[in-house]
Parts: structure tokens; sequence; C-alpha cells
């Protein structure tokens, strides 16, 4: 029998933890990049890689139409990346602030530009930051 992760559980499952400390041990990000491929086939990379596109597009303001389109994931994928940014364990969230800086768009920091205007010089929180503040 198959053994699977259940939601209760799945932090905790030796085999799980046994893949976090594999990948906690890779010491640069080649290393990183070579055991995900040993680990994983092409199309789990496609896929994990797609699901980060489709975090940081959304973060950026785009609608869930958008990122479809931009990334050809299906609506399905978008909605549930949105749900785990929102609501998961933090995993993306904490990825996109920190990443902050690289994930603006020209268009965000025009948009911030312009509320700042309004407010009478008064930054307010950006794009961006509203996103992840939810």
């Amino acid at each position: 029998m198959k053994k699977r992760f259940t939601e209760d559980g799945w932090r905790d499952a030796p085999w799980f933890r046994s893949l976090v400390s594999a990948l906690k041990s890779c010491k640069t990000e080649e290393e990183i990049g070579n055991f995900v491929r040993d680990v994983g086939t092409l199309s789990e990379m496609q896929a994990w890689s797609e699901r980060l596109e489709v975090a940081k597009q959304l973060a950026r303001g785009l609608s869930y139409r958008q990122v479809a389109e931009n990334t050809g994931a299906s609506t399905t994928t978008v909605t549930r990346v949105a749900k785990f940014i929102e609501d998961g364990e933090g995993g993306y969230r904490k990825y996109l602030v920190s990443n902050k800086k690289s994930l603006q768009c020209e268009h965000l920091a025009k948009e911030d530009a312009k509320e700042e205007a309004k407010n009478g010089g008064v930054q307010k929180a950006g794009v961006l930051q509203k996103y992840l503040n939810k």
C-alpha cells in the first residue's frame, strides 16, 4: 500500500522530514537544482516552477485570468496558489515578502506613485504589500 501524507501529519512524516533535511544539506543553488532534478520528474519541476510564477504574478496584482494566460496554468491552479498564499503555511508569503523589491513591476511603481500623489505625498502600502497583507 502506498504511503500518503495527510493534512494532520505531513509535516511529521519521516519521509517528508528526510526530504527537508536533504534540501537543507544543499549548499548552493546548483546543488539544490541537481537534487531537485534527481528526485523530481521534469513534469514535477515544471509544475513547481509554474506555481511559483503564478504566485509572483498574483503578488504583482495581475488578475487570475491574466496569470492563467501568461503562464499556461489552469484557473484552478491559479486559484489554488492564491488560496495557499492567503491561507497556507506561509511559504509563498515568506518568499514573496523577502523578494518584494525584485517582484515589483514598473506599472506597480507607477500606481504607487499615483497613490502617493493622491494622498498628499504620504506613502501608503504598495499594491504588492496590500496583496501580501490580506
